[in-house]
């Protein structure tokens, strides 16, 4: 048997359910790997190890007693810092904010809690979560497993890092622009950016959504069960559904894929991430698909509009701080927003129209296919310190021209491993459905486990 960090959820509950090993057990091999790897990863915040093994302990009582709580009871997991966990400061990764404890947890939180999972505590974040990056002024500098000299990703940074380490299977990231499909790429592990409202989220914004984070597409498929329960908090988000979450097959043949390999803005396509995504499409195709080319949707205005949208809302919030405490933000921020105290009134408007043509013209793209195929990121991993592929403010959405439409569109969008490059980078493919098919995302992408075949083996921290 493999070591018990190492197992997935379902694998976890099948041995709870035999009595061959308690969630004691696996909390301790959880937490005792997380000791081993912590000080290169630093992907923890608020990590509590008592209060983890207290919540093994009453786990292993109920499922001595044939009663467990829930669907996850016993099973390990982490959440991203942003999520508020009753109890806990929620710094939402700078040093700017002032610490109190939340009072409450927020949906997701509350349904991990309730179906049983043993909160071993929180992954680091970027500030505000405005970058796709490990770099925060708060938390120590988050990196990723496969090569510590390299990010992450982010926002859901250390949620990345940490599922791939093994900190546990389960893990809850993010997304309002790529933010778990990103590190879900340069980690190699698997995300579903649901459509939005069908997780709820507190607060809910434009775009914005929580999705699981896990190694495999079953296991994220049994978060969803737990995730997708609804919360009156979300004013958002989807009426409850009856989805069988655990019908994850589907047979691909005569199924409509659209391979999109330019965004119409943004970075550079890399060669050896074109590559590895043809060899999927071509992989889909094989299995009785038809793929078929998608012409690029998005502009430059687009993405610009946007950008100074979201330059405005955060130059607002940042300028508001007491000067003490807006000098904490990291600098990279602070020169982000900084021109946004020269935007006028109409830029800003016409830029939140962009976020709505961006919804229009995602949605319209994708009317002729089933789902659609795509990198997630034009790069792999980049330098661990830098705060995004191109570590420039004045460009710094470059890398999101591939995640950020399906945000607008609320569609559901994954991120699968789907190979490596030369330097042994993970790379991933991301596969988009139409609006509310997130099952038919989650089926898609267990095909391509399949198809894929074998993943190579988790990165082990250093001796």
């Amino acid at each position: 048997m493999a070591d018990l960090h190492d197992l997935p959820a379902t694998a976890l509950l099948a041995l709870y359910r035999h009595g061959d090993v308690s969630p004691v057990e696996a909390t301790r091999a959880v937490l005792d790997h997380i000791a081993r790897w912590e000080p290169h990863l630093r992907a923890t915040y608020a990590l509590d190890p008592d209060s983890a093994l207290q919540q093994a302990q009453a786990s292993e009582a109920r499922w001595r007693r044939g009663e467990p709580r829930g669907l996850l009871d016993g099973v390990p997991a982490m959440v991203k810092e942003n999520i508020a966990t009753r109890g806990t400061p929620t710094p939402l990764g700078t040093a700017a904010t002032v610490l109190a404890p939340a009072m409450a947890d927020a949906p997701p939180a509350a349904r991990l809690r309730e179906a049983g999972a043993v909160l071993l505590g929180k992954t680091t974040m970027p500030d505000y979560g405005m970058l796709s990056s490990g770099l925060s002024s708060f938390h120590p500098l988050t990196r990723n497993p496969w090569d510590l000299t390299k990010n992450p990703g982010g926002s859901s940074a250390g949620a990345g890092a940490g599922a791939a380490a093994g900190y546990g299977p389960l893990h809850l990231g993010t997304d309002i622009g790529g933010s778990v499909r990103l590190p879900a790429s340069w980690c190699g592990i698997f995300t579903l950016k649901p459509s939005l409202g069908r997780i709820p989220i507190q607060p809910p914004y434009a775009g914005r959504v929580a999705g699981p984070m896990t190694r495999t597409v079953a296991d994220a498929a049994l978060m969803m069960r737990v995730l997708s329960q609804p919360d009156w908090r979300d004013a958002t988000s989807l009426p409850a559904q009856d989805i069988d979450w655990d019908a994850l097959e589907i047979d691909p043949r005569g199924l409509r894929l659209g391979l999109q390999l330019d965004a119409g803005w943004g970075m550079a396509l890399d060669g050896q991430v074109r590559a590895v995504i043809e060899d999927a499409a071509r992989r889909f195709e094989s299995a009785g698909a038809i793929v078929e080319p998608m012409p690029a949707f998005m502009t430059r205005e687009m993405a610009d509009g946007m950008d100074r949208f979201w330059r405005m809302r955060s130059w607002l919030d940042i300028s508001a701080l007491p000067a003490e405490r807006r000098e904490r933000v990291l600098p990279y921020i602070r020169d982000w927003v900084a021109s946004g105290a020269e935007l006028s009134a109409a830029q800003v408007f016409h830029g939140h129209g962009q976020m709505a043509a961006m919804r229009d013209a995602a949605v319209a793209a994708t009317q002729p296919f089933d789902f659609v195929l795509s990198p997630v990121a034009p790069c792999v991993a980049f330098a661990a310190e830098w705060a995004s592929p191109l570590n420039d403010p004045q460009q710094p959405f470059e890398h999101i021209a591939f995640t950020l439409p399906w945000n607008m569109s609320e569609q559901p969008a994954a991120s699968v491993n789907a190979g490596w490059n030369d330097a042994g980078l993970p790379i991933g493919l991301q596969i988009v459905g139409r609006r509310h098919d997130d099952l038919g995302v989650l089926r898609m992408s267990r095909l391509w486990e399949r198809l894929r075949g074998e993943p190579r083996a988790w990165p082990r921290p250093p001796a």
